[in-house]
């Protein structure tokens, strides 16, 4: 990696995290020794980017400072494309609406070259017969996620048992053809897993719930041996 890329990657790995990182962190991170990273982040500071900490604490960014617009190889641009086409045929019209909005605010940086390399990419993500319909509204349950919604459903299992469950939505995962809503489930007083095309008598609550550490999706990740960075 360039430098003047490593420098970009820093300042927006720093952006991604919620806490202080630190030199030998980011060094390991981007592959360089802890005296390129301490040059690294002078030469950042030097430029004006607002990076507070030291060595031996640690560092964040200023959240509200903006990053120059980014430059995208032909793969990068390529690798975008698929991810629009997948999430315009698997999600929902809305969501698909706004992947489509954010690749056409792409496409209006991109040099003329790299248009020309956008016309010829080979790889595509078509509509499949394979996806599997629900009831419940996409885009309402990514809200409800975002905004910590308590949310309450009928559900029916694969034994086709009915129940009606009361749940803090935590995240939606793509398991082709099917999705499935990862939630910490009232009842069971657990982590649970739950097909949304048998979710049915989809209800937000007006309650909202607060971050627990034993009940969030990160803790959910660790139970099942993985992480959340991965």
């Amino acid at each position: 990696m360039r430098k003047a890329e490593r420098l970009n990657e820093i300042v927006q790995y720093l952006r991604r995290m919620h806490h202080a990182v630190t030199a030998d962190t980011l060094a390991e991170q981007f592959e360089v020794s802890a005296r390129t990273l301490y040059r690294d982040i002078q030469d950042l500071k030097s430029a004006g980017v607002p990076i507070l900490g030291e060595a031996g604490v640690g560092y964040v960014i200023d959240k509200t400072y903006h990053l120059s617009p980014i430059m995208f190889d032909a793969k990068e641009i390529e690798a975008i494309a698929l991810g629009i086409g997948m999430v315009s045929n698997w999600t929902d019209e809305k969501f698909a609406q706004k992947a489509q909005s954010a690749f056409q605010k792409i496409q209006a940086t991109l040099s003329a070259p790299m248009l020309n390399e956008l016309a010829q990419i080979a790889t595509f993500s078509a509509p499949s017969h394979y996806k599997i319909p629900w009831e419940v509204d996409f885009s309402e349950l990514r809200e409800c996620i975002r905004r910590k919604q308590l949310i309450r459903f009928d559900y029916l299992d694969l034994n086709e048992t009915p129940t009606q469950r009361t749940v803090r939505p935590l995240a939606l995962t793509s398991f082709s053809p099917v999705w499935l809503l990862t939630a910490w489930c009232e009842l069971r007083e657990d982590f649970r897993n739950f097909r949304i095309d048998r979710i049915s008598s989809f209800t937000q609550l007006s309650q909202r719930f607060v971050d627990e550490k034993d009940k969030s999706f990160k803790a959910y990740l660790a139970k099942i041996g993985h992480d959340i960075n991965t």
